[in-house]
């Protein structure tokens, strides 16, 4: 068992060994602030980091629950909810949308942990964990592995809390924002002053502390997410910095590259939707350039499988033809005239295919196509096309 110790140094770590993962964090944050965007996009993005955020911050306690059942936690109401692993989740979604609207220059004061712990904890908890109630005499906690011991029940953990809200109005202050925030995550969860919810309250803690280190808005990245991925390094470099007499070096270089990968997932998703919405202008400008009525229906079509291609990363190719052949309905051959369009688009290599498996390939559109293509050769090639030859693997037969 690992006894709590209360800290002589509340934000203890060595500089040098945390400097080149804080750079990186830093650096992912600031090329996610200043890309630009689509505000749809990066709405839907943020639906999504918030539902991973809940997820991962529920299932790193224990919940179990599916896709489905985490759908239904975060979309019904909280009087309908029957299993403790849906309500738990319902309360993490409200506690982190809570925090989104808290100013950032509202003061870290022990009442806005408090308020937090409640919020993670009400209508999923609360039945046998006061929300906002520090433990009491005799009120103790193990947990982890190896096995740990919060703070005294009573005075030891009142004492305990109370210096570490002084050290986040005070020491807390000489050191970036994102170590703050970090370093406020693992002694909140280290002290485990309240009886259930001390994980999920310190991680909301720190989701609330790095809004105000630039990760707010569109920025949001799901920490917990990360840590769930990482579960056995998290819980692991927690217990190292405990066994080393809370020096947080370990935890800090874990979780800043955590900052960076979540950053760098998010800023890769909205460079997807930027990508897709250049080869859909690109394309529409080149194919609608085409005069006689013959080629425009083509033109139509082709676009219109570009389309369906652009909404996903990949398809099986034989689903992808059996979902488009309806859309030749009407042609005196549908399966040729749509070989012929799938042949045409792979010839200028706007699309492509690749092998998936015995007699099973995959297509999906070239996203780098508009930095390849010109429109001199757009027209050129497309002189060519009736003269290309059809892939063998393009029948669906």
């Amino acid at each position: 068992m690992i006894n709590y110790l209360l800290p002589k140094d509340w934000i203890k770590y060595n500089k040098l060994a945390v400097a080149d993962a804080l750079v990186e964090a830093r650096a992912s944050i600031l090329c996610l602030r200043t890309v630009h965007y689509q505000r749809r996009w990066v709405d839907e993005l943020q639906k999504l980091e918030l539902k991973r955020e809940v997820a991962g911050t529920s299932k790193i306690e224990g919940a179990d629950f599916t896709d489905h059942e985490l759908d239904e936690a975060l979309t019904k109401n909280p009087e309908e909810l029957k299993a403790r692993a849906q309500k738990q989740a319902a309360a993490a979604l409200r506690a982190y949308k809570w925090i989104a609207t808290v100013p950032g220059d509202r003061p870290l004061t022990a009442d806005l942990i408090r308020v937090i712990h409640g919020k993670i904890v009400e209508g999923a908890d609360d039945d046998h964990c006061a929300p906002g109630r520090l433990r009491r005499q005799d009120e103790n906690v193990n947990f982890g592995m190896p096995r740990h011991r919060g703070s005294e029940g009573g005075e030891e953990c009142q004492q305990a809390f109370t210096a570490l809200i002084k050290a986040l109005q005070g020491e807390y202050q000489e050191h970036d924002l994102i170590i703050q925030a970090l370093a406020a995550h693992y002694h909140l969860a280290s002290m485990h002053p309240f009886e259930d919810g001390n994980g999920r309250t310190a991680r909301a803690l720190e989701a609330l502390m790095l809004r105000r280190a630039g990760l707010k808005d569109s920025s949001f990245i799901a920490m917990s997410n990360y840590y769930y991925d990482e579960k056995s390094a998290y819980l692991t470099v927690l217990a190292e910095v405990r066994q080393k007499e809370h020096d947080l070096t370990p935890f800090l270089i874990f979780a800043l590259k955590g900052v960076a990968s979540q950053a760098k997932r998010v800023l890769d998703e909205i460079q997807l939707h930027v990508s897709r919405a250049i080869f859909k202008d690109l394309a529409y400008e080149l194919f609608t350039r085409l005069k006689s009525p013959r080629k425009r229906a083509i033109a139509k079509r082709q676009l219109d499988l570009l389309n369906h291609l652009l909404a996903v990363n990949k398809l099986d190719y034989f689903d992808f033809f059996k979902a488009n052949l309806g859309k030749y309905h009407g042609l005196k051959n549908p399966q040729k005239a749509l070989v012929r369009d799938l042949t045409n688009l792979n010839n200028l290599k706007a699309i492509a295919f690749e092998k998936a498996g015995e007699n099973r390939w995959n297509i999906f559109v070239r996203l780098q196509w508009p930095t390849e293509i010109t429109e001199t050769e757009f027209f050129r090639k497309l002189k060519e096309l009736p003269k290309a030859k059809t892939l063998a693997y393009l029948h669906s037969d």
